[in-house]
């Protein structure tokens, strides 16, 4: 071809012109020409070196200096040969559940009120809502305005993609309304409302769901306790767990840095979480002052007074801790965990917030438990200098430590407490000592008076907790008053594996 290419040039070169014609024509021709040529050589060169490349090339290159020993090239080889007889494995996406096909009523919105384990237990009830009034739930907004001022949205908490496939089976969830819809409410042209607490499915059939049907766009503003714990009907009931303990799952970066703490904790042994309720809100909120000093009571009130929302201002501390209402303190349940014979060398992992009184009022638990720990013992600053001011993203690495514990123990009935009490018995009735606080109370007190010798105060809380582990009870049901009842989320009897074993409590 290359041949061809140059006898061409020399025909070309031949050919008669007039004198002048043929100047001219040269001048315009010559560079054209030579691009042009250039152009055809270089890719019959590349055409060419190509194919005899394939034939030869693994022959010619064989020949060359390698830097690789002859063991190393010796096993690249047998790569090679294995990738070529063997096909690449091909990783299947888990199936999708089907979309359920159902005539939309609307759009509903929520707020989310409270810390995480509130939050969490209401976008359990919201998703059973939209599901079981036929509308599309907009992903729940979560909390910033609470005391912990936490800025989380909910993909930078719970994994936003697992969430919406997981239950396109039951309801459409998006992420934000369509364009058209969002200019609606940008107009203001939708209602915004709390529920009622505690209220049956029959409530919002009857009472919402014209709402939404009439706007369009329902914005429920408050969605703690919106739902009823009892009389729901059974896949009600089952829904809500599917949503708790199958969709609302953490985001990787959270899954795996609360694995990573397992894991060290595991490298020494059994451990022992202690939701330990001993924090300044806490404290400020309840009103619980035992063993604070006067300027730290003082300090208490005048951050009780700070919060409007806390509504309840003038508290008696020696009166509400004698009826149990009060967190325990870093001293009573140093006691408790010694009377129950808890080993002394179990690692006691804190899951909370700073403990108020620091060093101070931890000085008899760390006396009798040398092997306490906390996340930010565990983990480098740098592990954690992303979840710094995010209250919510702590808690949730706390609640996956508090999950795979061998014991878990709640030193008070918080939202925290209830949620994990359940999601463990749920794991198969995991150990969980619920604490009956306010004979914890009276026994302390007779035992640090005096009064009761250790032997006799130890058997006592032993008695008192032998059926307080967590295991299978039936929900305490007290109509017209549901605060006092049990809660569904710490006892979700309907789902719960073998309910062969349920026993009154």
């Amino acid at each position: 071809m290359v041949c061809k290419a140059a006898m061409g040039i020399k025909a070309a070169a031949k050919l008669r012109w007039p004198p002048s014609v043929a100047a001219a024509a040269r001048s315009r021709l010559t560079p054209w020409m030579l691009r042009a040529t250039t152009t055809v050589l270089l890719w019959t060169c590349v055409v060419q070196l190509t194919a005899v490349g394939n034939t030869w090339g693994p022959r010619v290159l064989k020949g060359w200096p390698s830097c690789r020993t002859a063991r190393e090239a010796a096993a690249a080889a047998a790569a090679t040969t294995t990738r070529l007889a063997m096909p690449e494995p091909v990783v299947e996406k888990a199936a999708l559940p089907p979309k359920r096909i159902y005539r939309n009523n609307g759009y509903l919105m929520v707020s989310c009120n409270g810390g995480l384990n509130q939050m969490r237990a209401a976008i359990c009830d919201m998703v059973v809502i939209a599901r079981y009034l036929n509308v599309t739930l907009i992903v729940p907004e979560l909390d910033k305005t609470s005391f912990w001022n936490d800025p989380s949205e909910f993909q930078d908490i719970f994994d936003i993609e697992h969430f919406i496939t997981s239950l396109r089976d039951e309801v459409r969830i998006l992420r934000e309304l369509p364009p058209r819809i969002k200019r609606r409410v940008e107009l203001g042209k939708f209602h915004s409302m709390p529920p009622i607490s505690w209220s049956d499915i029959s409530y919002y059939h009857k009472q919402i769901l014209p709402l939404i049907r009439k706007y369009k766009v329902l914005h429920l503003n408050r969605t703690d306790a919106r739902l009823a714990n009892n009389g729901l009907p059974l896949e009600i009931q089952r829904l809500r767990c599917r949503v708790n303990y199958a969709a609302l799952k953490f985001t990787p970066q959270i899954e795996e840095l609360g694995k990573r703490v397992i894991r060290i904790l595991r490298q020494n042994g059994p451990f022992l979480v202690l939701h330990l309720r001993y924090e300044m809100d806490m404290l400020a909120f309840s009103g619980c002052t035992q063993g604070c000093t006067p300027k730290e009571a003082e300090e208490l009130t005048r951050m009780r007074y700070a919060y409007p929302w806390w509504k309840e201002k003038v508290i008696n501390s020696f009166v509400k801790r004698k009826d149990g209402l009060c967190p325990l303190t870093p001293e009573e349940i140093a006691l408790v965990l010694r009377a129950l014979d808890i080993d002394q060398n179990m690692q006691i992992y804190i899951a909370a917030g700073e403990i108020y009184g620091g060093k101070r009022r931890m000085a008899s638990l760390t006396s009798a438990y040398p092997n306490v720990a906390r996340k930010e013992t565990l983990l480098e600053p740098s592990d954690l200098m992303f979840f710094q001011n995010h209250s919510s993203q702590m808690a949730a690495l706390d609640y996956l430590v508090s999950l795979e514990s061998d014991i878990f123990v709640p030193t008070y009935d918080g939202n925290m407490a209830k949620v994990v009490e359940g999601h463990r018995r749920y794991m198969g009735f995991k150990k969980t000592i619920l604490l009956d606080r306010k004979l914890i109370v009276e026994l302390v007190d007779q035992y640090t008076s005096g009064s009761l010798r250790w032997d006799e105060f130890s058997s006592l809380i032993k008695a008192v907790h032998a059926n307080r582990m967590g295991s299978a009870a039936t929900r305490t049901v007290i109509p017209d008053r549901p605060k006092e009842e049990d809660y569904f989320y710490a006892n979700p009897q309907e789902c719960l594996r073998d309910p062969s074993l349920l026993r009154t409590s």
